[in-house]
Parts: structure tokens; C-alpha cells; sequence
């Protein structure tokens, strides 16, 4: 079995192939070549489909509950501010620059190099399953949720996004509604009592002031925004109609079934959720995966963004290398550091959970 150092050396390289790989999401065949590469290199069977890669340990036992390690390796479209090549993998003052080396190539790199080496292991006490999954940037049918069917049942997942390797231990879900506002058109110079922008006021006023019961000590609040408006297409045209959308944060007190009822009860408009599947997620404090992350100084917090934690039924933890606030940023970087940390990390952890069970 190879040492972590060397397994740390060849993760940060996967990584450099991944950058210098274009991989948008739906279009991520070619990083998924660059990952079989690296299974095939260490003796490690695997499974494909569509641009998901996913492998189990040697020793897998259907009587055991099962770890899912996963990360993506699709990545959004470089922005405009670039001053560096985002396809080209840059060292300078530790720091390895190009796009998705933060969001999240190094947390991918990373849990494939703590899968191998757990792989080997003959006396685990859980299953482990690495995904490296596609089209999680734009939240996609052929990403992660498409991959679970082929997986046994999931006790509990880790998910790497950047975290700064501290404990997400919570993930706000999110649903979107697109809002349609109906009234009567008309001439703008006569008297109009249904006028649909006029009709859309007090339902933006209920968005502005409800509050759900329940808060979430991680998450906090359930929060609604209205994000965007749209009616009538010239100045003396009363239109038949008004369009608004909103952006709901959910937290893990709810699942988005209950929170769009709620909307329903209250809002007397056609109401559509553009998804219903991306719903909040946690995992109890309590939890060893948790406890194993705190007794190594991890702090614990409840995430903002958005991951592929969305699509699990299962407790997950969200917790990788690399900082958050970099992701979709001008030369994106993660310190190489960040790495050498962050699969220490990973290993430390999980050994500790599996002694203490």
C-alpha cells in the first residue's frame, strides 16, 4: 500500500491534469478519463456511467452500513476577470491556481486519495464508496442522483466541498418558485380594479413578512427573497398578468413539500417550484464522523451554499480543503497545503470513527 505522502504527491498531480482538462458540466468525459487513469493505476475496479466514476473498497460486505465519499469534478465557466490561464495549472507562493482547483478539484483529489487508502483494509467496520460525480454545478439529471440507484443503502456521506476543512454539519436546501399573478387587461387610462401588478403587492408584502416557526440552530431561519419581477410590455397597457420569483433558503427543520405548501396556503396565485429535490441536509452533532472531526479541533457550522448534499436521503457532512468564498472566483486557487492538510484530515477522521465504533 502506498504511504500517504506519495498518495498526497499523486493527488495534487490528478489534480494539475484535472485543471489543465476542461470539464463544464455535461461536457466532464474527459476528466473522467484522467480518474479511471488514476483507479486503473492502483488496481482499483470501478463503475461508469455518463461522467460519474465510482468505485467500492476490495473488502465491501453487504452486511456492513456503508460511507459515501463524494466530490465533482465538473466546474462553472471561467468569469471574465481572469488575469491567469484557467486551463493551466499554476504554482506560485504555494498556491496552485486554475479553474476548479478550489471548487473542487482539491477536495475530489483528495477523498480519491483517502479511498485508496482505506481500499485495501480488511477489518473496516463500514463499506466505503468514492463517487466522483458530474453536473453538480448546474444541479443535473446525470450528476450524483443519478449514481444512487447503483449504491447500497447510505448510513452517512461526507461531501466535499471547501469548508476550510472545518464541519458543515448543516446545508440549507433551496426551492424556487416561479409566481404567476393573474388580473383583467385594460386601457391604462380607465378604471381597473384587478390589475395584476396592483394584485401582486400584498402577496411580495407576505414574502417580506412571514416567518416560520421553526429555527434551525445551525441553519437558522426559513428565508424567502423576491428576486425578480416582470409585467407589461408598454406604458398604457394594463397587462393580464404578473410574473415574480422566489428564492427560498430552506432550512433542515423542513423539506421543501411542507415549505411550498405553506406557500400555497398563503399566496392566492399560481405558484410552480422549478425543483423540488434540493432539500436541506445535516447531520446530528452526535454523530462519530462529527465528534472524530471536533476532537482534531474541527469547529462545527451550518453551510449557505449549495452541494450535492441536496439529492441525499442519508446523514452528510460537508467538509473538504479550500475556502468557499474562492469558488467561481478570478483565479481560483486552493494552497497546496490545503491539500497535504486536508487528506490528513480526511484519513484522521475516519480512522477515529472507525475506532470508536
Amino acid at each position: 500500500m502506498k504511504n500517504i505522502a506519495t498518495l498526497t504527491q499523486e493527488a495534487i498531480t490528478l489534480l494539475k491534469n484535472l485543471i489543465e482538462t476542461p470539464s463544464f458540466s455535461s461536457e466532464e468525459d474527459q476528466t473522467a478519463l484522467l480518474i479511471e487513469n488514476w483507479f486503473n493505476q492502483n488496481e482499483i475496479p470501478f463503475q461508469r456511467e455518463n461522467n460519474n466514476i465510482w468505485a467500492f473498497n476490495k473488502n465491501f460486505d453487504k452486511n456492513k452500513p456503508t460511507l459515501l465519499l463524494n466530490s465533482h469534478h465538473d466546474t462553472v465557466r471561467p468569469n471574465q476577470a481572469y488575469t491567469k490561464d484557467p486551463f493551466k495549472a499554476i504554482v506560485e507562493d504555494g498556491k496552485l491556481y486554475g479553474l476548479g482547483s478550489n471548487d473542487a478539484g482539491g477536495c475530489l483529489v483528495s477523498l480519491i486519495a483517502t479511498f485508496t487508502h482505506f481500499y485495501n483494509n480488511e477489518n473496516l467496520p463500514y463499506n466505503i464508496v468514492v463517487v466522483a460525480s458530474a453536473e453538480e454545478e448546474s444541479s443535473g439529471k446525470k450528476g450524483l442522483n443519478s449514481v444512487l440507484q447503483h449504491l447500497p443503502e447510505l448510513e452517512c456521506a461526507i461531501i466535499g466541498e471547501p469548508t476550510l476543512m472545518q464541519l458543515a454539519v448543516a446545508e440549507k436546501g433551496l426551492l424556487v418558485l416561479d409566481i404567476k399573478v393573474k388580473g383583467t387587461a385594460s386601457h391604462a387610462a380607465h378604471n381597473n380594479p384587478d390589475n395584476p401588478i396592483y394584485n401582486t403587492l400584498p402577496i411580495i408584502e407576505w414574502f417580506k413578512d412571514f416567518s416560520f416557526d421553526k429555527i434551525s440552530e445551525q441553519l437558522g431561519p426559513v428565508k424567502m427573497t423576491v428576486t425578480q419581477i416582470n409585467a407589461g410590455k408598454q406604458h398604457n397597457v394594463v397587462p393580464s398578468e404578473c410574473d415574480l420569483v422566489v428564492d427560498i433558503r430552506v432550512n433542515d427543520c423542513y423539506n421543501n413539500t411542507e415549505v411550498l405548501a405553506t406557500v400555497r396556503e398563503h399566496v392566492k396565485a399560481e405558484v410552480n417550484p422549478r425543483s423540488m429535490h434540493l432539500n436541506a441536509s445535516s447531520i446530528p452533532v452526535t454523530h462519530g464522523l462529527v465528534q472524530s472531526g471536533i476532537a482534531l479541533g474541527r469547529t462545527t457550522y451550518g453551510s449557505p451554499t449549495l452541494s450535492d448534499q441536496s439529492v441525499l436521503s442519508c446523514k452528510s457532512l460537508k467538509l473538504g480543503p479550500g475556502d468557499s468564498l474562492r469558488s467561481h472566483s478570478a483565479d481560483e486557487f486552493i494552497f497546496i497545503n490545503e491539500i497535504e492538510e486536508g487528506i490528513e484530515l480526511y484519513i484522521k477522521i475516519m480512522s477515529d470513527f472507525f475506532k470508536n465504533i
